[in-house]
């Protein structure tokens, strides 16, 4: 069960103009304090854009996230424009998301066919999580679930919406282990929920290359961050305490 509330460490610094904002230089690994339950927030923003469905995006944010729970998602498109994901705990296996449950939600708007804005909001445990908006645009590379958005014959899907079955819940758990002993170096220092040790990683995900926050780290964190500055994944909003993480 993930525990208490979570800190997150985000130096922003500003995103180049034009098209998808490219976030330099940020931490991106949010840490429970008492689980050492880690979501690279990076990393789910971008299986979201990668997704070519909700079961392809549920599986990848299985293999993102390091604890014993199982992620369910639950997406509704609430009209033509707009469509929310939300992760949970499905504790009590009823295929229903409460409050308490909530890890994070996505939404996705459709500014206008040529472009849509996504932000990830994160709940409970990770509720000091809240990234900035950014952009993304007719064209892009993205998966099916994204890009259908700029068909001209887009219809919403989701109406009704769509939730992770519970009888997949052990499909995944299998896939996520199997998963995890095939790459192993991603794993091996990050303590399971089982266990209720820190965790050892000591991983920087903002060092890392591409559109995801790649660039150096900033050298300390900034204690009031702007919503235009800074990674496509993360804003930290009054964390207990903050955490430099070494590369």
């Amino acid at each position: 069960m993930v525990a208490m509330a979570a800190l997150l460490l985000a130096a922003p610094a500003c995103g180049g103009g034009g098209g998808s904002s490219k976030p330099r230089g940020n931490d991106r690994w949010v840490t429970t304090e008492n689980t050492a339950v880690d979501i690279d927030w990076d990393a789910v923003g971008k299986a979201y854009e990668k997704a070519e469905g909700p079961e392809d995006f549920e599986t990848k944010v299985n293999e993102i996230y390091t604890g014993s729970e199982i992620i369910s998602v639950a997406v509704r498109d609430k009209d033509n424009k707009t469509q929310e994901v939300v992760g949970f705990f499905d504790k009590d296996t009823d295929g229903k998301v409460s409050d308490p449950e909530k890890v994070f939600t996505i939404q996705r708007d459709l500014v206008d066919p040529e472009k849509a804005q996504v932000q990830i909001q994160g709940h409970n445990s990770y509720s000091s999580y809240h990234s900035p908006v950014w952009t993304i645009l007719a064209g892009a590379a993205t998966g099916y679930m994204v890009a259908r958005i700029f068909s001209p014959s887009y219809a919403p899907v989701y109406t009704q919406p769509y939730v992770t079955p519970t009888s997949r819940h052990g499909e995944l758990t299998t896939h996520r282990d199997g998963y995890r002993q095939k790459n192993p170096d991603k794993f091996k220092n990050t303590s399971s929920t089982r266990t209720g040790q820190k965790s050892k990683t000591g991983k920087s995900y903002g060092s890392k290359g591409g559109s995801f926050g790649g660039g150096r780290s900033s050298p300390t964190p900034r204690r009031t961050p702007t919503r235009s500055g800074g990674g496509r994944f993360g804003i930290k909003r009054k964390p207990a305490r903050s955490i430099r993480l070494e590369a």
